[in-house]
Formats: C-alpha cells, sequence, structure tokens
C-alpha cells in the first residue's frame, strides 16, 4: 500500500491538518487528538486504504491499521501534518483537556478506584461468604476462625480513606507514603469512630468538639470511616502543596521541611476544614442517589437499570463507585445500587446471547456467546462494544431488560453488604436476599432476550461474507493439493497463564477480530516467550507489544495488556531486537505484572494472527490455565 496516500486520505477525512491537536502511535493503531470532531468523516476513513477500523475513546480518535503498518503510516501522517509527533502522555493530556471538567473528574474518579476494587472485591466476597455460612450453620458465628476471617473482612471498608488516599496520591503525583499519612489521621483512633455516632447520640452522649480558625468553628472529633470524596479533596490539596514545596524549599532542606509541612498544613485543613464541608457535600450525593432509587413505584429502578449501559458508553460509570462506597460505609451496609445495576449488565448479555443464538453468521455467534457470558459474571464491554452497539438494536434491548429488572430490584429493596461485583457473583454479597436477587436477574434476562430475539436481524453485508472461504497462500490454481491440505503452523502458549476466548477481551479492536484472530491470556507471570520458530520483524518502543513471522509466513502479534501503551516501557524490558531470529521458547520480553496493574492497566494480553486472512483458517486449543509448554492454537 501507498503510505503516504493513506496519511493524506486520513487527514482529508478528519477534517484536515488544521484540525489536528496532537498524534501519537501505538501497536496497532493512530492516536490523534482532533479540535472539531463534528469535522470527522468516520464512514470516510473507515473506507481509506490499509484502515481496518476507526472509533473515539477516552477524548481519542483511533484509527486501526494493524501491527507493521501503523508505524510507517504514522511517519507519513505526522510529516504531512505539518506536526511534531507526541509521546503518548503528551497524547493522553491532550484528549484529557479537551473533555469537560465533569467529564475529567468522573475519569479521576475512576482512575482513583479502579486499583483499589480488588481489596473491595476480597472484602465484599469474604463478607458474603462469612453471611451465608452463619445464616445456614449460626453455631459457626462463634467459632474462633469465623472471628479471625470476619476481621478480614472488615479490614478493606474500615480503612477504606488510607487505600483511597495511597491511590489518590498516585494520580495526583503526590507521595503514596504521606498519603497514607492523611489516611490514617482521618480515621485516628483517637477520633469517635463515624459509625458510632447515631448510637452515641441516640444515648444521649456528647460528641466531643475541638475549636478552629482562631474559635471561629467548633468541630466534632468524629472519624471519617468509609468517607470518599474528603478523602480525595485532601490528597488532591496535599499533592498541591507537596509539589509547591519542592520547588520552593532548598535541595539541602528539602527532605526535612517538605514532609513536615505538608502533612502538618494538609492534616489540619481536613479536620478543620475539607472534612466537614466535604463530608456533608457526600452526604447529599448519597441522600440523591438514595432518593432516586426509592422513588414510588418503581421508577428510579427503571431509571437506573434503563440508563445505566449508557453510562457505561459514555465513560461514566466510574462515578457508581464513590456511590456504593458510600452505602456500604453506613453503619448497615446497604448497598441498593448493585442489584440494579446486575440488572443492566445481565440485560446487556441476554441481548448479546440472543444475537447468538439467532444469528446464522459463525463470526457473530463466536463473538456473541462468549461476550453475553461474561457480562452474566459482570464484565459487560466485550458485550457492549463487541455485538450490542454494533447492531444497536440489542442494545436498546438489553437497556429495556435492565429498566424492567431494575423495577424489581427497587420495589423488593434488596442490597448487597459490599461492592465491586455484580451478576451471578453478586449473589455471594447478597445472600439474605436470594430469591429476590435471582428475580431480578430472571426478569431483566427474559426481557432483554425477548426482545432482542425478536428485534435482531443478521446485516446482509454480514450473511454474505459469511459463506466467504479464507484462501490459503498454496490455494492458487497452480498449487499441489496435497501440500495444501498437510500445511499446519502451530502456535504454542506464549505466556503461563489463564487462556481465554478473544470475544472476552474488554477492547472492542481485539473483541471485534479487528487486527485478526486468536485467543487472549490473563497473565500468571511476567514472561513472554516466543510461541514459534521466526524473526521478530516489530518490537514497539515501548516494548508493550511485538510482532513474530515464522517461516510459513503466519503474522503473530503479541500485545501485553491494554492501553498499556501509555506506560511509555516503564515496568517492561525486552530480550530480543527487531531482525532477531527467535526459537520457540526463547525469552522475549519480561514485564511487571504487580506493577502494572497498581498503575491501572489490564494485564489480558491478546495473541493475533493478524494475516489470518491468507489462510484457510485457525483451529484454536479449549481456554484454562496453559503453560508455555502448551499448544494455544493451529493455523492451516
Amino acid at each position: 500500500m501507498d503510505y503516504r496516500e493513506s496519511a493524506k486520505a486520513v487527514i482529508e477525512a478528519i477534517g484536515g491538518k488544521d484540525n489536528i491537536v496532537s498524534a501519537a502511535h501505538c501497536a496497532t493503531r493512530l492516536r490523534l487528538v482532533i479540535a472539531d470532531n463534528s469535522k470527522v468523516n468516520i464512514s470516510r476513513v473507515e473506507n481509506v486504504e490499509g484502515v481496518k477500523g476507526c472509533f473515539e475513546a477516552a477524548g481519542q480518535l483511533q484509527v486501526i491499521y494493524g501491527t507493521g503498518i501503523v508505524n510507517k503510516v504514522y511517519d507519513e501522517f505526522i510529516k504531512l501534518a505539518g506536526i511534531e509527533g507526541g509521546s503518548k502522555e503528551d497524547l493522553k493530556a491532550a484528549a484529557a483537556q479537551k473533555q469537560n471538567v465533569f467529564f475529567r473528574a468522573i475519569k479521576t474518579l475512576g482512575d482513583i478506584f479502579v486499583p483499589i476494587i480488588p481489596a473491595i472485591v476480597a472484602s465484599g466476597l469474604l463478607n458474603g461468604l462469612l453471611g451465608g455460612l452463619s445464616a445456614a450453620y449460626p453455631d459457626i458465628a462463634k467459632s474462633s476462625v469465623y472471628e479471625i476471617i470476619n476481621l478480614f473482612a472488615g479490614a478493606a471498608l474500615s480503612m477504606l480513606p488510607i487505600l483511597i488516599a495511597v491511590s489518590a496520591a498516585k494520580k495526583f503525583d503526590g507521595n503514596p507514603y504521606l498519603a497514607a499519612v492523611i489516611g490514617f489521621i482521618m480515621i485516628h483512633p483517637s477520633l469517635i469512630n463515624a459509625w458510632s455516632v447515631a448510637s452515641m447520640e441516640e444515648a444521649g452522649e456528647t460528641i466531643p468538639t475541638w475549636s478552629v480558625w482562631f474559635g471561629a468553628f467548633d468541630i466534632n472529633q468524629v472519624g471519617y470511616q468509609g468517607h470518599v470524596i474528603p478523602v480525595i479533596i485532601a490528597i488532591f490539596v496535599m499533592s498541591w502543596i507537596e509539589k509547591r514545596l519542592h520547588k520552593i524549599v532548598p535541595a539541602m532542606l528539602d527532605l526535612f521541611v517538605t514532609p513536615l509541612v505538608t502533612v502538618l498544613v494538609t492534616g489540619y485543613l481536613t479536620l478543620s476544614a475539607i472534612g466537614p464541608v466535604f463530608s456533608k457535600v457526600e452526604g447529599w450525593v448519597l441522600t440523591a442517589a438514595q432518593s432516586l432509587i426509592s422513588l414510588p413505584f418503581g421508577l428510579g429502578g427503571v431509571i437506573i437499570g434503563g440508563l445505566y449501559a449508557i453510562t457505561v458508553v459514555a465513560g461514566l460509570h466510574h462515578m457508581y463507585n464513590m456511590i456504593e462506597a458510600e452505602m456500604c460505609s453506613l453503619a448497615v451496609p446497604m448497598n441498593t445500587w448493585m442489584p440494579i445495576a446486575t440488572a443492566a449488565n445481565v440485560g446487556q448479555g441476554a441481548a448479546a446471547l440472543a444475537v447468538g443464538v439467532k444469528s446464522k453468521n459463525k463470526k457473530i455467534k463466536s463473538m456473541a456467546l462468549p461476550a453475553s457470558l461474561s457480562a452474566f459474571l459482570g464484565i459487560t464491554e466485550p458485550a457492549i462494544f463487541g455485538v450490542n452497539v454494533r447492531f444497536m438494536k440489542p442494545f436498546v434491548a438489553g437497556c429495556i431488560g435492565g429498566a424492567a429488572g431494575g423495577i424489581v430490584a427497587s420495589l423488593t429493596g434488596i442490597y448487597a453488604n459490599a461492592y465491586g461485583i455484580t451478576g451471578l457473583f453478586g449473589f455471594l454479597i447478597t445472600a439474605q436476599f436470594v430469591g429476590y436477587y435471582a428475580m431480578v436477574m430472571v426478569v431483566s434476562f427474559a426481557v432483554a432476550f425477548i426482545v432482542s430475539f425478536v428485534m435482531y436481524k443478521d446485516p446482509v453485508e454480514e450473511t454474505e461474507n459469511a459463506t466467504t472461504t479464507l484462501k490459503s497462500p498454496s490455494n492458487d490454481s497452480n498449487a499441489n493439493t496435497s501440500e495444501s491440505a498437510s500445511f499446519e503452523e502451530t502456535i504454542y502458549n506464549p505466556i503461563k497463564g489463564r487462556v481465554i476466548p478473544l470475544e472476552d477481551v474488554p477492547d472492542q479492536t481485539f473483541a471485534q477480530k479487528t487486527l485478526g484472530d486468536g485467543m487472549a491470556i490473563i497473565p500468571g507471570e511476567g514472561k513472554v516467550v516466543s510461541p514459534v520458530d521466526g524473526v521478530v520483524e516489530t518490537l514497539f518502543e515501548t516494548k508493550h507489544a511485538i510482532g513474530i513471522t515464522t517461516d510459513n509466513d503466519v503474522e503473530i502479534l503479541i500485545h501485553i495488556g491494554l492501553n498499556t501503551v501509555e506506560l511509555n516501557g516503564q515496568y517492561f524490558e525486552s530480550h530480543v531486537s527487531e531482525g532477531d531470529k527467535v526459537k520457540k521458547g526463547q525469552l522475549l520480553i519480561s514485564f511487571d505484572m504487580n506493577k502494572i496493574k497498581d498503575a491501572g492497566y489490564n494485564t489480558v494480553t491478546p495473541i493475533i494472527i493478524t494475516n489470518i486472512e491468507d489462510f484457510e483458517g485457525i483451529e484454536k486449543e479449549t481456554s484454562g490455565n496453559k503453560d508455555t509448554t502448551d499448544k494455544l492454537m493451529k493455523v492451516y
């Protein structure tokens, strides 16, 4: 292909070079920040030579080319556009600046909460298991083992301000250890436990106070257990103070002065102003959410259940973590939001399942069926982006199902005692309402499935393409038939871990097989070895992706994690170079899984055959835990 002409056509389709704010590229796609999105003609971009897809996400226009091509198009693109290539962080910052304050605030909440969700999930599951066991066997609650595990179950919620403080410090570029100190100050044992205040007031006990700001105000000596907004604001202020001090304090005094002043000033501001003011604001948010859910006739459930998936598409759903955390911070955790969220997720899963059942297209079936299972387990992105939004009618059906299940959740008043879990696993944290929770899922499933099944029809072009046979390079008129039939390339597993279908990857480019077919791995260790004998054709400078071509011209892309290009090579180390010949099992790249996860990135790793159209087909091994000596798939 003519890379220059392709780049030129993209520039014209997006409104010209004056409409480009910034540009960068990753292993598979151009990432552009556009000044005026109304000038972008998506369909025209998708028809440009070499372009495999185009979509907008996180304030970026992403034009998919594929490995080995995107970097060449990018070089021509920046020349024609007359701009300098930006780093991934520059592009991310430019995209964030384009978004309004509300969307930036929502994204910030997501960036803070996503890393700590595993800790919350662990506590939630333990709470659910203990609740179920104590209901079935009441005497177990008297045992020492129960008491010990119950202590584990409550740890994350009781220490939530510290977890949030550390995560927020990473987001705001502050010192996480100073942030932990501020978080601990907010729940210090010398303060009255926030969960004890109500019982003290009922008993007529006086809450001790402090006189602050030269006697202008009195504040209660109460901790902030379970609070969210005050902690985030406090750490934002702390990070701002710390960074300013680093600039003005002489280097020889910085180690002593900056931490001292930062903790002293932030701590006083937190207890005397930030905490009291923003705990009120947080109370208003919680009251608004609870009032919405409790609207008469289940109307709140209809609204939340029906609109929930739309907020997922818009990227607004991260704010629900804050609402659920506040609900769980009550003396008796009552997360009434989770069952309605489950209704919405199950609705999208059922709608995708209906597509998989009804469709006669093998590609659509292979995408829709596993995506629906993922949604039933609480992960809806494959179903929403890979299937439902693509065909739209199933998405609408899923929203209708979510609204129907939301009515049941709202009218029955069921709630969970933790958050971070929806779908089938939600039974573990709503053990005392098993019947009602099951009813929510059944109603949502039935309505969404029926509506989607009735409304969905295979697109004409998809049905026609379903009968097209992929041709191998050896299947030309002069080829020897026996040689064609005997061609087979075995690809071994490059990473120890759990193998999952490509359709379950929460990234529409991979899930929709835009770049090719294959499988994905949830890594169990941070080492990537060569799955074949071949040549390293592409090794990106960020080291998050590598392309290998076998002797039979099978092109393999190994993409470590999702959006990990934004790490700019941090936590990755390459052990080979472009052009190197490699053997099966040879170490290619090592990476620090835990640090990548802590940075908020998903480590799921797609293994893609990028030129699958050149061959007859692909045979995949079963999913599950695999070693690097195990087969992953065969190309024939």
